[in-house]
């Protein structure tokens, strides 16, 4: 085999490589030879079949195969012999001359063919232990679990019927018909929906057409759908709704005591107040860790400044460019309502895709330096996880995972991530800084 390096630029490399004929005969011979014992042909007993028959018939075959498996092999030997990383799948471009290809497949002249390579550059890893970090902590407070009970009590608000028509607050159950140009529409029916009057679930103006109404009314009425409507089909058109109320329900006041608990399956209000604190400390756990990860990160790029595959930062690029433009168009808005322009835009996003490829070439080589993994036990407690989000699923979601490389791939990502920011924090100078809720849970400026 021969291997002649053709162009290299930047992180592209490119060879020609050149596999002899004879060596591609020898490999069909072996892998017809490896045939005859194997294969039952009628008119010949087992193991006796002539070699030149198997070849007349499965010649072809056969050096296809020979030819694909000498090219993963010779790609293998480039990548293993210059020590490269490899940021994407080589790009083999084989001949497309008819002729030439016939004469390789006949096995009367040599295999030649360019593979183009993209290798991620040699990443020169900074001193951990010289990263200092401000993990941010907020006590969580009486305030904050009287709000969260507040809010729960509201979530599970009991409602009584009332003989009165309905007013903003109360629950009504309806069921309703959408017709546009005296057709129904996608999505627009319902059969017996609550809906609280006020609460602005529905579009603009559906609920206040209902204030009044009393159980076993109907109404019909038009609506124009806002011009920002997420179905471009209904966006800015008119559509008329017939609508039946089958109650009117007004909300009952809410006693907080130990009753109200096992309501929710807890045995006292103390124990319920008590669970509050801990959901509310997990909330706080969650966004200290999420901005140290930030810090952290920030740190990452600033210690490790090299140029990222372009290849890959232009297939980042694409997926986030593809989301603002698709957020933009479902609101109805235009990048100088943002109070930029599309091009200043490309370039701000594009600094983005350069800094997660970055990230995550940097977050990779310390884990493989480091020997860090995602065990299988970790990643079929996450597939046990996402499975519990769909009750009554669990096998379905078990199976895609378990028959989806690309799928069981996406959910370790984030998993092994995690393992390495864990580890580096380990290392890092970590100053711990009480701060309050409000603070805490501040938004970054970018």
């Amino acid at each position: 085999m021969e291997v002649t390096e053709t162009a290299a630029a930047g992180l592209k490399r490119e060879y020609r490589v050149v596999v002899p004929a004879t060596d591609l005969e020898a490999r069909v011979k072996e892998r017809l030879d490896d045939l005859k014992g194997r294969v039952q042909l009628r008119g010949f007993r087992p193991g006796k079949v002539p070699v030149a028959h198997l070849k007349r018939l499965y010649g072809k075959s056969a050096m296809a195969e020979v030819i694909e498996a000498a090219v993963r092999e010779a790609n293998s030997k480039i990548v293993t012999d210059h020590g490269f990383k490899l940021a994407t799948e080589p790009k083999v471009v084989l001949p497309s001359d008819e002729g030439v290809v016939e004469a390789v497949i006949a096995g009367k002249s040599d295999l030649a063919y360019t593979v183009e390579m993209e290798v991620v550059p040699p990443i020169a890893l900074a001193d951990f232990k010289t990263i200092k970090l401000t993990r941010l902590t907020a006590p969580v407070t009486d305030a904050e679990v009287d709000q969260t009970l507040q809010t729960l009590a509201q979530q599970n608000q009991p409602y009584a019927a009332k003989d009165q028509g309905a007013e903003n607050g109360d629950r009504v159950v309806a069921s309703f018909q959408g017709t546009l140009d005296g057709q129904p529409f996608e999505g627009g029916s319902g059969e017996d929906v609550p809906m609280v009057l006020g609460s602005g679930r529905f579009i603009p103006g559906f609920e206040d057409q209902l204030i009044g109404i009393k159980a076993g009314e109907s109404r019909t009425f038009d609506i124009k759908f806002p011009d920002t409507y997420a179905a471009p089909a209904l966006a800015g058109k008119t559509v008329t709704f017939a609508v039946a109320v089958k109650a009117v329900e007004a909300p009952a006041p809410v006693t907080l005591d130990d009753d109200f608990a096992k309501t929710l399956g807890l045995e006292s209000l103390a124990k319920l107040r008590e669970a509050l604190r801990e959901r509310v400390g997990s909330e706080h756990t969650s966004a200290s860790r999420q901005k140290l990860k930030r810090g952290l990160l920030d740190q990452l790029d600033e210690h490790h400044k090299f140029e990222p595959p372009p290849t890959l930062v232009e297939e980042e690029f694409n997926g986030v460019w593809k989301t603002i433009v698709d957020d933009l168009k479902r609101q109805g808005r235009t990048f100088a309502d943002e109070g930029t322009t599309e091009e200043k835009a490309r370039v701000e996003y594009r600094a983005i895709a350069e800094r997660r490829v970055r990230l995550g070439l940097v977050l990779s080589e310390i884990g493989e330096k480091n020997n860090i993994k995602v065990t299988e036990d970790q990643l079929t407690q996450a597939i046990v996880a996402q499975a519990r989000t769909v009750p009554g699923r669990e096998q379905q979601v078990w199976d895609y995972y378990r028959n989806n490389p690309d799928a069981l791939a996406a959910l370790r990502a984030p998993l092994f991530e995690d393992k390495v920011v864990d580890f580096l924090v380990e290392l890092a100078d970590v100053t711990d800084k009480l701060v309050s809720r409000e603070e805490l849970f501040k938004e970054d400026d970018d």
